[in-house]
């Protein structure tokens, strides 16, 4: 077992340099269909079998010697008494587990070549699937929060990447930033759990987490911040919207993605802090809560669907919400064994459904007789409970602005410092020199009101009876300090403190 352990690394490293080689094999070689297609999927196949091949021989080898536990590769980085390992967790759960990652990543890789025959994006779509692969395989068996984020966010990455798909289609990239945007805020607060981590366990390992002896008020805050971001990654309420919108990728994406692996990642981020979770009996009842609440959105919102994907999602959001039911009420093991038997069932179901649609025939199934007799709650469930529009009112909206003021300012701001051409003017800035910025909210209404006041002092007491050319100079530096004032008073603009601060606070 030696020889193998020191070849662990190998397991989610194969995937990412297949990644890697397809993305530069995009880039620098102008191959035809046909030719492309066999290199990409015999590299990306070859590579996902070999780390399938190799994490079976060690579950093998730990039914009879025994799961090796942590194993350290090397040092990644240290400052003062902090020091994060590149190391690995191979305990029976995570071992079995990464297994089964690999085997349904490896059967989904071998399912898509056919499926995505002469597909304009076919060289994408496997570089996309080997870049999830190798992510997940470091999600289950990362032995601490950091190494654990690096394939959090490869993972959030690849499917952001996968949902848009068909970049072409408005409905796509609109659905993947949904998604995206939404993943943020998880990703944010996984940040701030691997924080407080340090702070007050000095320590972020699985391990050294569960071995420390931690306040309850510090247990409430790092399962928290874990907890938002497993909430967030498996679509649970009030994050649930995006994951119905993430179907508009290819199948196969949907299988490995929604379907089996990655919406659980969440689900095995709490088993891996069951210990620190029993410290917080606050939240374990929030937890709770949760869980039952997305149980239920997801059976009812699956009752109405009429496309086989969708009832398939819902009734996944239903599943892994009575996980996370199942984990506040303390019952982890259940959860341990639940986990994997539901991501195979799944991702049968998913790969299955092309075919499915093919053969069924007939009328579709309808809703319940009790659901289509209560009015109200049906229309709910068709509508999904308007998660998606409170989404894009709190979320998407707010995030468009932000990034349409920040290419205003570039336009109206930077651009003139350095001399390129003025593209767009100010909305209603027909004689600049006769208005000021107009402000929103109080504070922005404030600033409008000051402004005015001192372009009334400026004309009437400074610069009557000067020069043209000095009145034409400062109303050129007042033109660009009234843009940067309008722009800076929205509203908005707190989402980008909030953003700052958290990595000050980093």
């Amino acid at each position: 077992m030696n020889g193998l352990l020191s070849l662990i690394w190998l397991a989610p490293l194969l995937p990412l340099l297949a990644a890697a080689w397809a993305g530069l094999h995009i880039l620098f070689v102008e191959a035809s269909p046909e030719a492309g297609e066999k290199s990409i999927a015999g590299v990306v196949s070859a590579a996902s079998a070999a780390a399938c091949i190799l994490l079976v021989l060690l579950v093998l080898l730990s039914l009879l010697q025994g799961a090796p536990g942590e194993v350290t590769v090397t040092h990644w980085l240290q400052a003062g008494a902090y020091t994060i390992d590149i190391a690995f967790l191979l305990d029976g759960y995570s071992l079995a587990l990464a297994a089964l990652v690999a085997f349904i990543a490896f059967l989904s890789i071998r399912f898509s070549i056919n499926y995505l025959h002469r597909e304009p994006g076919f060289r994408r779509f496997f570089m996309l699937l080997s870049l999830f692969n190798g992510a997940m395989l470091l999600i289950v068996m990362a032995a601490n929060a950091p190494l654990m984020f690096i394939g959090w966010e490869l993972a959030g990455l690849s499917s952001y990447l996968l949902i848009a798909y068909a970049s072409t289609r408005r409905t796509a990239t609109e659905n993947a930033n949904r998604a995206f945007v939404t993943n943020r805020i998880g990703d944010a607060a996984f940040i701030l759990g691997i924080y407080f981590s340090f702070r007050w366990l000095d320590s972020a390992g699985w391990q050294d987490m569960a071995q420390a002896a931690i306040a309850d008020i510090h247990a409430d805050l790092i399962v928290g911040s874990f907890l938002i971001a497993a909430m967030a990654k498996s679509a649970q309420i009030p994050f649930s919207g995006w994951i119905s919108r993430a179907l508009e990728g290819p199948t196969p994406s949907s299988a490995v993605f929604y379907g089996s692996l990655m919406v659980h990642a969440g689900v095995f981020l709490l088993t891996r802090l069951e210990t620190v979770i029993l410290h917080a009996p606050l939240l374990m009842a929030f937890l709770t809560a949760i869980g039952f609440a997305t149980a239920l959105y997801g059976w009812l919102s699956a009752l109405v669907q009429t496309d086989v994907k969708s009832s398939f999602m819902f009734s996944t959001t239903a599943q892994v919400g009575l996980m996370f039911m199942a984990c506040g009420l303390g019952w982890f093991e259940l959860v341990k064994w639940y986990l994997p038997l539901h991501m195979s069932w799944r991702a049968w179901q998913f790969l299955h459904a092309p075919s499915l649609m093919h053969q069924v025939q007939g009328r579709q199934r309808l809703a319940p007789r009790w659901l289509r007799n209560n009015a109200w709650l049906y229309n709910a469930a068709l509508r999904r409970f308007w998660l998606d529009p409170l989404a894009d009112a709190s979320l998407l909206r707010p995030t468009r602005l932000l990034a349409q003021d920040l290419r205003n300012f570039d336009d109206r701001i930077v651009n003139r410092l350095v001399g390129l051409p003025h593209l767009r003017p100010l909305p209603g800035s027909e004689d600049p020199g006769s208005r000021v910025g107009q402000g929103r909210g109080l504070a922005g209404h404030f600033m409008e009101v000051l402004a005015r006041g001192l372009q009334w002092f400026e004309e009437h007491l400074i610069l009557r009876g000067g020069g043209e050319a000095l009145i034409g100079s400062i109303r050129r530096l007042g033109e660009y300090m009234q843009q940067v004032e309008t722009l800076l008073s929205q509203p908005r603009y707190l989402i980008l403190l909030i953003a700052a601060t958290f990595v000050v606070i980093v």
